[in-house]
């Protein structure tokens, strides 16, 4: 599932794409949703704090002491893989757009056409991409693999920790684990753990603490307590 923002200084505008997205993720069957549309780009500035988002549309010229440009590069700054995607009525704008690393610019008025084009490209570069996202049922389910924390099996469910929210799949670990990258590894017959994520360990009563968060754990099978320990040699291991 991809998050999209969207930022424009227009409520009509906003409305407008809102909808020719909607429409585009349904006619392509692609996994996203808009998470947040707003004029104010101090509320962007307040949602990134404590939200992950995956791909940004921002109008330039917001109207505002902050543009759309300075939203990017604070975007930047927290996120160097989210894409950004600018949308103008200034042509004189497209130049300095990409400097931020700028996936695409739509120049005003947007057509769905143009549009589709854009998204369907956007989603054939994260499906090709096997550093930022993890893939599954066949590429329809994306999940950022820096945000994923650990993976709980619950009978043929499989849910999904990350770092902003939890995603229920079907599945098994027999299944999943050839796609996932080298730094998630299985710690107990019901869970992996992303070691990136690890912040201590606890052997005493085989718990794993992530992100300095105690209410986010997972815990270590005797099975698993050797394998984790041999690849987990820089953590805080606490007794």
């Amino acid at each position: 599932m991809l998050d999209f923002l969207l930022c424009d200084d227009n409520n009509i505008i906003l409305s407008k794409l809102e909808k020719m997205l909607n429409s585009i993720f349904t006619k392509k069957c692609f996994e996203a949703q808009v998470v947040l549309s707003t004029t104010n780009p101090n509320t962007v500035i307040n949602y990134i704090k404590t939200h992950t988002v995956n791909v940004f549309i921002l109008d330039i010229d917001l109207k505002s002491k902050i543009s759309g440009l300075d939203l990017a590069e604070i975007i930047r700054k927290k996120d160097k893989n989210t894409y950004i995607i600018f949308l103008t009525g200034h042509l004189e704008y497209s130049l300095v757009a990409y400097k931020y690393k700028t996936f695409d610019y739509l120049p005003k008025p947007i057509t769905i056409e143009r549009l589709e084009n854009t998204i369907t490209r956007l989603f054939e570069d994260v499906i090709d991409s096997k550093i930022k996202f993890v893939k599954f049922d066949n590429s329809k389910t994306l999940i950022r693999q820096d945000t994923i924390q650990y993976i709980q099996k619950d009978g043929m469910k499989l849910i999904f920790y990350t770092d902003t929210k939890k995603y229920e799949l079907y599945g098994s670990f027999r299944k999943i684990l050839p796609n996932l990258p080298k730094q998630f590894i299985q710690c107990h017959k019901s869970y992996i753990v992303n070691l990136e994520k690890i912040t201590d360990i606890n052997m005493c009563n085989n718990t794993i603490f992530l992100n300095n968060n105690e209410n986010s754990k997972c815990y270590i099978g005797p099975k698993y307590k050797n394998q984790l320990l041999e690849v987990f040699d820089n953590g805080n291991i606490s007794c």
